[in-house]
């Protein structure tokens, strides 16, 4: 496993998709590290257009890329859009990491999703399971798209000796996220409907699914600094894993949202609506040997995240 020194301080660097979750966590987080950073909004910028992509690389001429827009939601909004979560995702990496190649950038970081592993691989989800099984069939075209970015820093690598990497971060959560009542992911529509139970006085709380699967969550500002250890000490075409190597059930995940957000009323659980993978785990052994653990619990983490909604939403 390459570990090679990569000094960030004075380096321009483009974080792609600033305005989203993990974006935010990523600007945040290299805001002490002496390096000037670039973004550029969606109306400024549009990363599926392969002209403007490549107006924006030779303007700016980063020296770092972050590759953390994406096209993502939860379990609905994957198996509802899916033809727009397969090609948005597809040209948005090619464009970038492409650009990327053209314009001589020193480093690039792809920020793939731990839902590239097949639905019913070992646990914990080790970065060599990739490609021996099939996909979890609600999300398949925005793993599809995920891997194929990863493929592409592959090929990257080996055909231009691009300093590229890619990334696996587990389910992430915390400021920045999305609370779409349709089409967010668990943790943030389990603050949400909490949240609104606790103003309306409901005497019960619906969970979607059987509330069995398990589940790992990383807080996402703690990813954001493994990202930032990876860019100063990682150079290898082996993905890294970013998570805790821990899970939890959805059942008692939703009573740790319940008591972050101060809902005593009780919680049930909607059979009916589909629960995903059975479980989803993480082995962050390459992570770890590499230095880096992650630092929120997250009981901890969600009470910060609960702080982040009110700010971000406020008051129902």
């Amino acid at each position: 496993m390459a570990t090679t020194p990569f000094d960030l301080k004075g380096k321009k660097i483009y974080v792609a998709g600033h305005g989203g979750m993990v974006g935010g966590a990523v600007v945040r987080r290299l805001a002490s590290e002496g390096v000037e950073i670039l973004t550029a909004s969606r109306s400024e910028l549009d990363l599926a257009d392969q002209a403007a992509v490549q107006r924006f690389f030779a303007a700016a001429r980063p020296q770092v890329v972050v590759l953390a827009a994406a096209k993502v939601g939860g379990i609905v909004a994957n198996n509802t859009l899916r033809a727009e979560f397969i090609y948005d995702n597809l040209i948005i990496e090619a464009n970038v990491i492409h650009a990327a190649h053209l314009h001589g950038v020193e480093k690039l970081l792809f920020l793939g999703s731990s839902c590239i592993y097949p639905k019913l691989a070992a646990q914990p989800l080790r970065e060599d399971s990739l490609l021996t099984g099939p996909l979890e069939p609600t999300n398949e075209p925005y793993a599809i798209a995920k891997i194929a970015g990863i493929k592409m820093i592959e090929a990257y690598r080996a055909q231009y000796g691009s300093d590229f990497v890619s990334v696996m971060p587990t389910n992430l959560y915390g400021p920045g996220d999305n609370y779409h009542p349709e089409y967010s992911h668990v943790v943030a529509a389990l603050i949400r409907r909490f949240h609104e139970a606790k103003q309306s006085g409901a005497g019960e709380v619906v969970v979607w699914g059987t509330g069995t699967p398990r589940r790992e969550f990383l807080y996402v500002d703690d990813m954001a600094d493994a990202c930032v250890h990876l860019l100063k000490t990682y150079s290898s075409d082996q993905l890294v894993n970013i998570g805790t190597g821990e899970d939890i059930t959805i059942a008692e995940f939703a009573r740790v949202v319940a008591e972050a957000v101060g809902y005593g009323g009780a919680i049930r659980f909607d059979a009916s609506k589909p629960d995903g993978t059975p479980r989803k785990l993480l082995d962050v052994g390459r992570l770890a040997a590499l230095g880096w653990r992650a630092r929120t619990s997250l009981q901890d983490g969600i009470r910060l995240a609960y702080k982040a909604f009110l700010r971000e939403t406020g008051p129902a």
